[in-house]
């Protein structure tokens, strides 16, 4: 059968109406952004967060007892008006102790996190680009401090440091980087045979540029999934060496200090453990949520 012009039939579409878009282009962190908006558990895990935040802050400021002050006339009191979250065995306030620990503990979380991000993305961008023998020598480094106990490291560090916050961030992040430069070395493998590290080059990009400029920026969203997952571990690692003796010394506490301190006490004055431990936990699991939220947002399989 010939096709004439009878059996086509002209579509009248206005121009102005083809051209209209419906809906706006976003980029991959808008997409990733509005896509986490919708993930309600990982919302309210950064409600809590923020909110966590701003009492470890704000809220001693605003308390009429002292984080340092004792009072042996008032010592395990228990929860109520005068002290929300009852006393310790010196008569020391918990409520306002509990927010001034939750300022040790997320200064060390999040440092020893930025820390991991900086010697990882550097580490494993630079032996995942040059591969060969460059990424053999720096991935067997990596390997043979990642076989240290990091309580041996901390061990070692306390004998030649004093106990503190410098020294537990220093501990944390002798090896703690060493997952983070793995994920990164390996996006860099995948991504450095890409056509547009090709264009670079031809173009006359220098290493360091297309490291930096082109490799790193596209291997951004499983870094910040690292990233997200690093402060909750780091958090642990903390209130775990203060639980043990190991952490900041007295009088500055952080959570694992109070939980390690009211233990003994557990039985009688059960308040003095089962607040720091409730604060633990509850941070640890907002931000997991959170990191797993975050995962599902730059997932670029989920996109829609």
């Amino acid at each position: 059968m010939q096709l004439t012009e009878k059996h086509f039939e002209p579509v009248s579409v206005d121009n102005l109406q083809a051209e209209e878009i419906k809906r706006p282009s976003l980029s991959f962190w808008q997409d990733a952004w509005r896509r986490l908006k919708k993930n309600k558990v990982a919302m309210v895990s950064l409600i809590f967060l923020v909110l966590l935040i701003i009492g470890a802050v704000a809220l001693p400021w605003f308390s009429q007892y002292n984080y340092f002050s004792t009072d042996l006339t008032g010592k395990n009191v228990p929860p109520s008006g005068d002290h929300l979250f009852g006393t310790d065995d010196l008569g020391r306030d918990m409520f306002v102790r509990i927010w001034y620990g939750a300022r040790i503990s997320l200064e060390v979380g999040f440092a020893a996190a930025f820390v991991d991000l900086i010697i990882g993305v550097l580490w494993g961008g630079i032996a995942g680009y040059y591969g060969g023998k460059v990424d053999e020598v720096m991935m067997r480094i990596a390997d043979i401090l990642f076989a240290i106990p990091y309580l041996l490291v901390v061990i070692l560090l306390l004998v030649v440091f004093s106990p503190g916050v410098g020294t537990i961030i220093l501990a944390l992040t002798i090896t703690g980087w060493i997952g983070m430069a793995r994920i990164v070395r390996g996006q860099m493998m995948l991504l450095k045979q890409q056509e547009f590290v090709l264009a670079a080059k031809s173009l006359g990009a220098d290493s360091a540029r297309i490291i930096f400029k082109h490799l790193i920026p596209n291997a951004l969203g499983p870094i910040i999934v690292t990233l997200s997952l690093t402060v909750p571990s780091a958090i642990f690692a903390e209130s775990f060496l203060s639980f043990l003796g190991l952490g900041v010394s007295a009088p500055v506490a952080s959570w694992g200090t109070m939980a390690s301190e009211g233990l003994p006490a557990m039985r009688y004055y059960p308040w003095r453990l089962i607040f720091p431990a409730v604060f633990i936990s509850t941070t640890i699991l907002a931000l997991n949520l959170l990191g797993d939220g975050i995962q599902d947002a730059v997932d670029p399989r989920l996109r829609k």
